[in-house]
């Protein structure tokens, strides 16, 4: 059986076809480098809505069954920015260490970082992690984080993700 992983985009516009999504499609590519387990998409744009936010992650963990998903999008201070409520609202579990690293990494190419309210939690046997919604700003930090997401995976009784050491170093402790 193949592994499911969600990517929900966060946008307003994006989602009303105003423009196209690159975020979530930048973030499907990074997977593609970094997994070499056999995996597919669960793909979705939705506006910056929170019960909207909600439902989608709800949908992709406990109906389709994703134990990854990544969020892109809806993670600063504007009004309209709710990714991060919505990440706390559906997990019972939050992972506060991956934004504080995010933020880091972010802090050395802009100052406005600091701005950014990035999270991850665990919902079930599921992992949700919350990036920024610009296709650079997703390399950087999924790069930063990438490396602690199949360990995490495994403790909550995941399925085992093998990963590209070309693309990225994973890390998990020797038994």
């Amino acid at each position: 059986m193949s592994i499911k992983i969600g990517i929900l985009t966060a946008s307003d516009r994006a989602s009303a076809g105003v423009y196209e999504d690159i975020s979530g499609k930048a973030v499907i590519d990074l997977l593609r480098d970094y997994l070499t387990s056999e995996w597919n998409s669960v793909y979705r744009v939705v506006p910056d809505d929170q019960q909207r936010l909600e439902t989608e992650l709800k949908n992709m963990i406990d109906q389709a069954g994703c134990c990854l998903v990544i969020t892109t999008g809806g993670t600063g201070p504007a009004p309209r920015d709710v990714t991060p409520e919505a990440t706390e609202a559906v997990c019972h579990k939050m992972l506060p260490g991956f934004g504080e690293l995010m933020r880091s990494v972010s802090l050395q190419y802009v100052p406005t970082a600091i701005l950014s309210r990035q999270t991850a939690g665990i919902r079930g046997k599921s992992l949700i992690v919350n990036l920024p919604g610009k296709p650079k700003s997703i390399k950087e930090c999924l790069e930063a984080v990438f490396p602690a997401i199949p360990y995490c995976i495994d403790l909550i009784e995941g399925p085992y993700l093998e990963c590209n050491p070309d693309f990225i170093k994973v890390f998990r402790p020797k038994r």
